[in-house]
């Protein structure tokens, strides 16, 4: 019979070296994958009884190798954690895993405890929630005081305090059966009432804690994965913003040429279908430079058709620039706003030019016009909604789009490329002489663009 001192001191090792092998798991991300999936295939299951069980089953030939060096093994609660959380029979697999150094022991009782645990635990995860799982606390008393507290009020069953019993216990009866026959199966037990109860509560908290400790990790996915929707439907919002606008003032163009110019508002038609066929096709964040100047371009063309020759184009664009990705409809809102800004209040028209190039680890977009300028006012990115810079749908909504697809170089990861310097938005205006509008962007090829897009991009060409 163990000492009583020993058996307590055993007992919370127990504690540490669960909590240490969970913590040391959950720096994986690998293993975090398999804990967390959805669903797991056959392989994935394996794998996740593979990063469980060669640690513990570890423990468990050291306890039977060090003398007085019980804590070690865990296989009893790994056995019900498995259970738990891969279900019955991948449970009943792994606690057969776990058994084998006792076995070599001539401990011939522990498949079959390990077997009856692994499927008592799977079948309660079987008609558990696994909320219930996750959630199951450690805490003893807390668990029993908020069940006591609940059942005043209304009597029902509590599925995380009847898990507490049941693995409460199931750790007695595998003291029973350790007490019946210690040559062939081992257990902690004890002849004070109070050290066996110690026992047998101890093994609901070590189940508990890699709950408690995997548990934090998923929350903490389900929160980024929150943050990624979030950001999404941003985006999204932005990117219909630019679009009706666009449109409204496209078909405006068209109603005005379609009774003296016909022919010019079938051009126009023509211009604005490629323009749909784009949006209708490319829905996400980011694009090759080379579609996203050919859809400036038919922009453009309907600009021209509109201004006649008060309205002239320049574009200068460095051949190495057109396979790098940019965020899609980003160019469009900037041309926008120098034709209606800084171009038709002038009688004579005026020039847009286009330039881009690679400077480094960035890449340079510039829109420029000789219009008639903004005051240094307007020119601010925080200017009142109705100016040039305001919040309408020009300045601000291109440089909130490059923010959260970059960041904004105050400590927030970018969306591309964590690696990547962020973007950044020049503007340079003189009153009477123009504007100039210079987009930095990050460097990013078809090979290192965020996976999910370029996924998406492969699937709209196909289409």
């Amino acid at each position: 019979m163990i000492e009583p001192k020993l058996i307590l001191i055993t007992l919370l090792v127990k504690l540490g070296v669960a909590a240490a092998v969970s913590s040391a798991l959950a720096r994986s991300e690998t293993f975090k994958n398999l804990l967390l999936a959805a669903r797991r295939t056959p392989a994935e299951s394996l794998k996740l009884l593979a990063w469980v069980c060669v640690p513990l089953t570890l423990g468990v030939w050291v306890r039977v190798s060090v003398p007085n060096f019980l804590a070690a093994d865990l296989s009893f609660e790994a056995t019900v954690l498995l259970g738990l959380l891969t279900g019955p029979w991948w449970g009943m697999l792994g606690g057969l895993a776990l058994s084998v150094p006792a076995v070599r022991h001539h401990e011939y009782l522990a498949p079959a405890v390990n077997l009856g645990v692994a499927a008592i635990a799977g079948t309660f995860r079987q008609f558990a929630a696994m909320e219930d799982i996750w959630s199951f606390s450690p805490l003893i008393d807390l668990s029993i005081y908020r069940w006591v507290r609940r059942n005043l009020r209304q009597p029902q069953l509590d599925r995380q305090v009847f898990l507490l019993v049941l693995i409460t216990g199931m750790s007695f009866a595998a003291s029973v059966i350790s007490v019946m026959d210690p040559r062939r199966y081992f257990a902690l037990n004890s002849a004070a009432w109070p050290i066996e109860l110690a026992i047998c509560l101890c093994s609901p908290v070590v189940v508990g804690i890699p709950l408690k400790i995997w548990h934090a990790i998923r929350i903490e996915r389900k929160l980024k994965e929150q943050e990624r929707l979030l950001l999404d439907a941003r985006l999204d919002a932005l990117q219909r913003q630019i679009n009706p606008h666009f449109l409204f003032n496209t078909l405006n163009s068209i109603a005005s040429l379609v009774r003296f110019k016909p022919e010019l508002a079938r051009e126009m038609v023509v211009k604005l279908a490629n323009i749909l066929r784009t949006l209708l096709k490319h829905r996400e964040a980011f694009v090759p430079f080379s579609e996203e100047l050919a859809f400036t371009e038919d922009y453009l063309a309907i600009e021209v058709v509109r201004f006649g020759e008060k309205l002239r184009v320049v574009k200068e664009i460095a051949p190495e620039s057109l396979p790098l990705i940019v965020p899609s409809m980003l160019l469009q809102p900037l041309i926008e706003n120098s034709i209606k800004h800084g171009l038709e209040p002038r009688i004579s028209g005026g020039t847009i030019t286009l330039r881009s190039r690679v400077e480094g680890e960035m890449l340079v977009l510039e829109v420029e016009d000789d219009g008639v300028g903004m005051s240094p006012t307007r020119q601010r990115m925080d200017a009142p909604a109705g100016s040039r810079g305001g919040n309408g749908i020009g300045l601000r909504n291109v440089r909130e789009r490059v923010e959260m697809l970059y960041g904004t170089g105050n400590g927030k990861d970018s969306r591309a490329s964590s690696q990547a310097p962020c973007a950044r938005i020049e503007i340079n205006s003189r009153p009477g002489r123009g504007t100039h509008i210079a987009l930095w962007l990050p460097l990013l090829s078809e090979a290192t663009w965020p996976q999910p897009v370029r996924a998406q991009a492969s699937e709209n060409s196909e289409r």
